[in-house]
């Protein structure tokens, strides 16, 4: 299979499309019952046979570190499958509060990142956004996250579901080397018109990783996949989860065949049921 097409962040070679953890970790965006199916199947060896089709295609790069056994552990079996490290991206939660024992929370969850060797470290959603102030256009106190972060090796960004703040990041000159922001067809989970935020990624100094290409499953890969790479910038990026080696087969063979210009034509059988027969 092609290798993927590659962009950079920080310096870094990343590629285009990277593999997300919701579907390893249970989160789903769907049912209560859908999220512990999830956790009840996803073990290290069933997350490292996915991990490893990304991997094998280029894709070398995984979305949600974090210091838990199944991820450690697929992480480190797909390493020595293939030969190749991945890298890796973390998304700590940290406490906003400046005294001695907050500061001391997040000095110790900032080295559980660095020990478990994650290249890019990226303050979760629920620790950006609560500091996003839209009166002062900042991300107040962001930059002693940042500073933390670079103390110990990685690479900060921002994770964040509100549009303004990959703004307020490059207005300020955060810094920060990329942004993650929600962005799909369906507009599922943005805060603002899919227009807007289109016009908001092309916009950014920095390269943009994406979320939710495919609406948490609401929209079709072909559909999803096809508006995300046709409205980015060649520098952004597309993360998406997959639950099973074939899907992973699926996603790639098809975001391959669209950057390609065929058309997300590939070899991958098309579903069938009993009303599609006469075609």
């Amino acid at each position: 299979m092609d290798l993927f097409p590659r962009t950079e962040i920080g310096g870094v070679s990343v590629p285009r499309l990277i593999c997300g953890t919701n579907w390893f970790l249970g989160y789903s965006h769907q049912t209560r019952s859908r999220d512990e199916m999830i956790k009840r199947t996803q073990g290290a060896r069933q997350i490292a046979d996915v991990l490893e089709v990304f991997v094998r295609a280029g894709c070398d790069m995984l979305y949600g570190h974090r210091e838990e056994a199944k991820i450690v552990d697929a992480v480190k079996d797909v390493e020595d499958r293939t030969g190749r490290p991945v890298i890796t991206l973390g998304t700590p939660t940290l406490e906003l509060g400046q005294g001695p024992e907050n500061q001391a929370h997040n000095a110790r969850v900032l080295d559980s990142f660095a020990r478990i060797g994650c290249t890019f470290c990226w303050p979760h959603q629920c620790t950006t956004d609560a500091l996003v102030n839209r009166h002062t256009r900042r991300i107040e106190g962001m930059d002693r996250f940042c500073a933390m972060i670079r103390e110990r090796g990685m690479k900060p960004g921002l994770s964040t579901h509100m549009p303004e703040a990959p703004i307020y990041a490059d207005e300020s000159d955060l810094d920060v080397d990329s942004y993650i922001q929600i962005y799909n067809a369906a507009g599922f989970l943005m805060q603002v018109e899919v227009d807007w935020v289109q016009r908001l990624i092309w916009g950014r100094r920095k390269p943009v990783l994406t979320i939710k290409p495919l609406a948490a499953g609401r929209l079709a890969p072909l559909v999803g996949l096809a508006f995300s790479w046709a409205t980015l910038r060649p520098i952004d990026m597309i993360t998406v989860g997959c639950y099973t080696p074939d899907e992973a087969r699926e996603v790639i063979d098809l975001s391959l065949s669209l950057l390609q210009g065929h058309g997300g034509i590939t070899d991958a059988a098309l579903q069938k049921t009993r009303s599609k027969a006469s075609l």
